[in-house]
């Protein structure tokens, strides 16, 4: 990276955690050169913000529930009043990002109606409810990066209990691909990154081992996805469109795992 990403304005949705991928992108795109919006649902977004404002880089902090279209909204405007626009938008927000600590991942036959909504909502409508407010200026000045931070599970693979996160994700690769021919011709890209194990604060013990038995040998670092993500918002990536770039150690190549 050569600071491709200077005078830009990137907005990161799900950046909450310290050690989760959402914070790791801000990093990664404020040492690139850009300002930095970060939002979550919790307080603890401000933290992050301070962070950042530390080491000296231009950032700010928005609490939002983005699965709520007006909150969305007023979050949207309220970074274009702090920036005066948005160039890059990196859709992390998910079921993940939000801390909620008694959420149970039910098989398809378990799953009741209020659960699969609540997966659709925040894994794939935070998405739509962001993008949709920030592409308007986006054409306006024909330049922007958008980016998905889906998963492997849903596009790629699947686990029993994922059903409706692994729609969802897979609704963000389908979003992301409309996106990419829609936009493309006002000097727009569209993209996903698709992790699979990646070593965060919400990973479980059973989910350590499965890193373990990955090609590499380990869970990836929320760095690492953050990395590619990155590139996909410079100018480097200008013509890489509605494309997923899988990010899992080699863990989908393989039929025997370990």
């Amino acid at each position: 990276m050569l600071n491709e990403v200077a005078g830009r304005v990137a907005l990161v949705t799900g950046a909450g955690s310290a050690t989760g991928i959402g914070a790791a992108c801000a990093r990664v795109l404020v040492r690139e050169g850009a300002a930095v919006a970060v939002t979550s649902t919790s307080d603890r977004i401000h933290e992050r913000r301070e962070e950042l404002v530390a080491d000296g880089h231009d950032a700010a902090s928005f609490v939002s529930d983005l699965t709520d279209r007006a909150q969305a909204s007023s979050m949207v405007e309220q970074v274009l009043d702090r920036f005066g626009r948005i160039d890059i938008v990196v859709n992390n927000a998910g079921m993940l990002n939000v801390g909620i600590p008694d959420f149970e991942f039910l098989t398809f036959v378990e799953i009741d109606g209020d659960t699969w909504d609540l997966e659709i909502a925040m894994n794939l409508t935070t998405a739509f409810n962001v993008t949709h407010r920030v592409v308007p200026g986006m054409i306006e000045r024909c330049w922007g990066r958008i980016v998905m931070v889906s998963s492997v599970t849903g596009p790629v693979v699947t686990n029993p209990g994922s059903t409706g996160y692994g729609a969802a994700k897979a609704g963000m690769e389908g979003f992301m691909r409309g996106l990419a021919l829609e936009l493309g011709p006002s000097g727009i890209t569209a993209n996903a990154v698709a992790p699979g194990w990646i070593a965060t604060s919400s990973q479980t013990p059973e989910e350590v081992e499965q890193g373990l038995a990955t090609p590499i040998g380990r869970s990836g670092r929320p760095e690492e996805i953050a990395e590619v993500v990155a590139f996909l918002a410079s100018e480097r990536a200008g013509y890489l469109t509605g494309q997923s770039l899988v990010v899992d150690g080699g863990n989908t190549i393989q039929e025997i795992k370990g």
